[in-house]
């Protein structure tokens, strides 16, 4: 492989790498925000963590739809990742409606299952050297929700 070409796939991989822990500053955030703000506030804040929370376990979800693309054009391996790939909106929508400290610590536990899935159905897709990423944006992803549900 050329350097050229290995030198962009390393600065790919940094601006996703970069992305990815961008994501987290909403969570990260809103779960310290939660804790600070008086208690007339906090049901906003926990909402809006709730919220973003939710919306990063559709993305991860997303995520399937398009390695079922890719894999569909390939043979029938790509029927789990679709079925999948739903599953994580509708396993977060209880979240937003459930009285925030129930609501965001279980937006925590579907952010682990996603990726405990994802650490089954990545490595088949060619897509394992993900995980590790993976695993620090889930971490920090799920501890916030956590975090701030212990404020409520």
């Amino acid at each position: 492989m050329p350097l050229s070409v290995a030198a962009g796939e390393h600065r790919e991989q940094a601006l996703i790498r970069h992305l990815g822990h961008a994501g987290l500053i909403p969570l990260v955030g809103l779960a310290l925000l939660v804790w600070l703000v008086t208690p007339d506030l906090q049901p906003w804040v926990a909402l809006a963590l709730a919220a973003y929370a939710a919306l990063i376990a559709s993305f991860l979800g997303g995520i399937h739809w398009g390695i079922g693309w890719s894999q569909m054009a390939r043979g029938p391996d790509g029927k789990v990742h679709f079925i999948w790939g739903v599953l994580p909106s509708l396993l977060a929508w209880p979240g937003l409606v459930m009285p925030p400290y129930a609501g965001l610590a279980w937006l925590g536990l579907v952010l682990i299952i996603c990726y405990l899935v994802d650490r089954k159905l990545y490595p088949p897709a060619g897509l394992a050297v993900w995980l590790k990423l993976r695993f620090r944006l889930s971490a920090i992803a799920s501890l916030s929700c956590f975090i701030g549900a212990g404020a409520l």
